[in-house]
Parts: C-alpha cells; sequence; structure tokens
C-alpha cells in the first residue's frame, strides 16, 4: 500500500512538473487596418472595446508599437520572418504596386523561415485564420510555409481575380482547396471566430501557434445581423466592435479550457487607418496621417499583449517595439533556434512583457517601398522623404532632413532641425551604415505587375 501511494506521488509530481514546464501556446491577432486611436483603450470616444480593454486591464498596453511597414504585404511579411521586407523582396519597388495582387505571380520566398515554421520545428501545431496576402498561387501559400491548418482569404477583400471563367470571385480557403467561391463576408467574422475555437480546442493538449488576421476592418466593409447598427461611430464602429467580441470569445476559450496562464496573447494591426476610405476608415488619433504614409500614423498601431500570471496586469509600456520583435520572442518562449545565416532585425522583447526592462531598442526604419523615408532614433525623428498617404503629389526629398522630437510631437507639427545639427548628423550616419548592410532581395511584387 505504502509503494503505491509512493508511486503515485511520483506519477504526480512527474505529470504537474510536466504540464509546468509545458511550452506556452501563442495566439497573433493581427487585424488589419486598424488605426491607434481606434480602441476605446487607446481613446476612442464613441467605439466600445470591452474585451480588448480586457485585454489591456489584465496585461499590458505598448504605446509605441511600429509595423514593418504601412501597408499590407510587406507588413505581414515582417511580422512573419522578423526580418524588413526589403530583405525577404516584399517591399516592392518603383515598378511594381507595394502589395500583392490577384494578378501578382509573386510571394514570399521558400528561402523565408517563418513564425510557424520555426515553431513547427519546436513541435508546435501552428494555424492561420483569416487574410494571407504572401501569394495566392500554390507554391506560396501558408501550408507552404510551416502552417497545419489554414482557413481564410488569400489577399485583401477587396481583390477580385482577373475574370478568367473558371475563376472565383473571391476565393475561400480550407487548407489547399478553395471552398467556397464569394462568401458571404457579414458572416466572415463570425466563421472566423469559430474556426480559431476550433483550432484551439483540437490542439488544447499541445503547444499551438494561432495566428489570427481577420480581414477587417480594411474595406469593404461588413458586418454581421447581431453587430449592424450597435456603434455610435456607423459600420466602421460596428465592425471594430464585432472584432471586439471575437477577441472576446477567443480569450473565453482559452479560460473555459485553463490555458490562459499558459498563453501569450498579442493584438495589433497591419498598419494604420485608411483615412482614403473617410467615414469608412478608421483614426490614427493623435498620430499624423495613416497607412500608405511614413508618418507617425502609417506605421504606429494600437498593440497589446495579455498571459496571466506572467505578465503583470494594468501596465503601459512606453517601449519603442517593433513587430520584428515578436519573431525572436516567440521563438525563445519555445526553445526554438533562431534561423542562421538570416538578419533579423527583431529582438526578444520577453523582458518587456514581464516588467524587468523598461525599454528595448531605439531605432525604427520606415521604409516605403525599397526606400527609406524616415528613421527614428530615440525620441528624435529625421525625414529624408515625405510624401501624404495616396497622394498624387512627388515625393518630396529633404536635405537636411526634417527633424521631429516624436515624443513631445507624436503628432509631427513641429520642426526642429534647426539647432539640432548634431543629432541630423548621427541619424544620417546611421542612415548610411544601414543602408550597406542591407542587401536587398529581388522584389516578388514586381512579378505579374
Amino acid at each position: 500500500m505504502k509503494f503505491s501511494i509512493i508511486i503515485f506521488f511520483i506519477s504526480f509530481g512527474f505529470f504537474s512538473c510536466k504540464a509546468q514546464n509545458k511550452k506556452p501556446n501563442i495566439i497573433l491577432i493581427f487585424v488589419d487596418d486598424l488605426g491607434y486611436g481606434d480602441l476605446s483603450s487607446f481613446g476612442h470616444p464613441t467605439i466600445k472595446t470591452p474585451h480588448i480593454d480586457q485585454m489591456a486591464d489584465e496585461g499590458i498596453r505598448f504605446t509605441q508599437f511600429y509595423v514593418g511597414a504601412s501597408i499590407c504585404t510587406p507588413s505581414r511579411a515582417a511580422l512573419l520572418t522578423g526580418r524588413l521586407p526589403i530583405r525577404s523582396g516584399m517591399s516592392g519597388s518603383k515598378n511594381s504596386g507595394n502589395v500583392l495582387y490577384p494578378r501578382s505571380t509573386g510571394g514570399l520566398p521558400q528561402s523565408e523561415i517563418t513564425i510557424a515554421e520555426a515553431l513547427k520545428d519546436s513541435d508546435y501545431k501552428t494555424g492561420i485564420i483569416g487574410k494571407w496576402h504572401l501569394g495566392h498561387l500554390p507554391e506560396f501559400l501558408p501550408l507552404q510555409h510551416g502552417f497545419d491548418y489554414y482557413f481564410g482569404i488569400p489577399y485583401s477583400n477587396d481583390m477580385l481575380p482577373p475574370r478568367y471563367k473558371s475563376a472565383p470571385k473571391l476565393p475561400l480557403y480550407e487548407n489547399k482547396k478553395i471552398i467556397e467561391s464569394d462568401p458571404d463576408q457579414r458572416l466572415l467574422t463570425k466563421r472566423y471566430t469559430n474556426k480559431a475555437i476550433n483550432f484551439i480546442e483540437e490542439n488544447k493538449d499541445d503547444p499551438f501557434f494561432l495566428y489570427y488576421a481577420n480581414n477587417f476592418p480594411h474595406t469593404p466593409l461588413y458586418v454581421s445581423d447581431d453587430f449592424e447598427n450597435v456603434s455610435k461611430r456607423g459600420l466602421y464602429g460596428d465592425v471594430v466592435e464585432e472584432l471586439d467580441w471575437s477577441v472576446g470569445e477567443i480569450l473565453k476559450t482559452l479560460k473555459d479550457f485553463k490555458l490562459e496562464e499558459n498563453t501569450l496573447v498579442i493584438f495589433t494591426s497591419d498598419n494604420g487607418p485608411w483615412l482614403k476610405r473617410k467615414k469608412n476608415g478608421g483614426s490614427a488619433g493623435i498620430l499624423y496621417e495613416g497607412k500608405g504614409s511614413a508618418f507617425e500614423g502609417g506605421f504606429r498601431v494600437p498593440a497589446i499583449a495579455w498571459w496571466p500570471k506572467t505578465i503583470q496586469a494594468n501596465q503601459t509600456s512606453r517601449a519603442i517595439i517593433t513587430a520584428m520583435d515578436l519573431y525572436p520572442t516567440f521563438l525563445k518562449l519555445a526553445g526554438a533556434d533562431l534561423p542562421e545565416n538570416k538578419v533579423l532585425d527583431g529582438q526578444d522583447i520577453y523582458p518587456i512583457l514581464t516588467g524587468a526592462k523598461e525599454s528595448a531598442g531605439e531605432i525604427v526604419y520606415y521604409y516605403m517601398r525599397d526606400e527609406i523615408y524616415a528613421i527614428r532614433k530615440g525620441p528624435w525623428k529625421a525625414h529624408f522623404i515625405t510624401k501624404p498617404s495616396y497622394s498624387k503629389e512627388s515625393p518630396l526629398t529633404h536635405n537636411p532632413p526634417l527633424l521631429y522630437n516624436i515624443d513631445q510631437d507624436p503628432s509631427e507639427r513641429y520642426e526642429v532641425s534647426k539647432g539640432h545639427k548634431d543629432i541630423i548628423k548621427k541619424i544620417q550616419e546611421l542612415y548610411v551604415k544601414h543602408k550597406k548592410g542591407v542587401k536587398p532581395s529581388f522584389s516578388q511584387l514586381d512579378l505579374g505587375y
């Protein structure tokens, strides 16, 4: 009897230890065209986002989080590879558009190693729900880049393939197959949410990585009947509030399966608001400009990290963070090796998440296609080239560059280059050094454009 009791406690201790040492699950929620000012926790006065706000209350809110580009395709490439998109050929050039289109024949090269591929090598189950936008041809789809499961649309929800007889209007994929042509977009968020919940349930006993990239609030805007006319902000607000519900359902699922203390959830956006869409586009709040520009409103987006018992509740971080920092952070958490012979542009921010450090990197490169438009170093931002988003005006080159103190002037209203020649010189030197260290890859966005 005593022997049996001893065996029981040894076994219990073994399995308890194993459970405690289990690799953390990772959920990355990456919405489309949500602006810095579009969440109530980031200051919007009429859009209600209680579930995302609860994430912030129970976790950490980043007020200086930057994506790798201010438009869809290169931003997603930077996120998933941890590299500036110019390194992977996903930045575009003067000869191409700035994103992939249904007529494009390029995509994320197989030589790139995505988060999903790296985590899969560490025994993670990997899934993507929603928008891909890194190549729609078979050799570029998610299952070719480390994902075990895929449910979603291969590009933006306003894009239609060339009018071949056999081409669907808007293809909805499940894994390698198109399962629907022109799905009802009013139901997309609910369908995505159900698929995300199913993925969590099916993989709850294994470490998993879920990349949930909802197509909204990119236009055209669609919302289910349950969320129609619920927001004072109109249809755009309705869409954002349904996204908030979706996030709430995912967090609830984690709690129902008692996974919340072993799951890191990141919520952010691929770029700033599409101002060209006016009331159907979002808001960058205090920041200037939006999607398609190198101003703060294009690159700086809302971001929240949630991980109960690991991330202390109700934190606000002013650390300068980039989406490319997530790559090395996730791999370290998973015990995965960083890719060899690949230059990464991010760094591990786990110490920021846990409060062990207050700052990370101080440098942000603002690329538009294959050109550096601006560089931020600490509080200072120098604009070498400026152009308002989607303006027909030609870009303006500035020599010396325009200078702004972003800590004091996040709206980029007050140019202060006079009296700061030393700062300008340091950033110009940084520009030259960076350019020498970057080897551009052939632009995949040129193919088929």
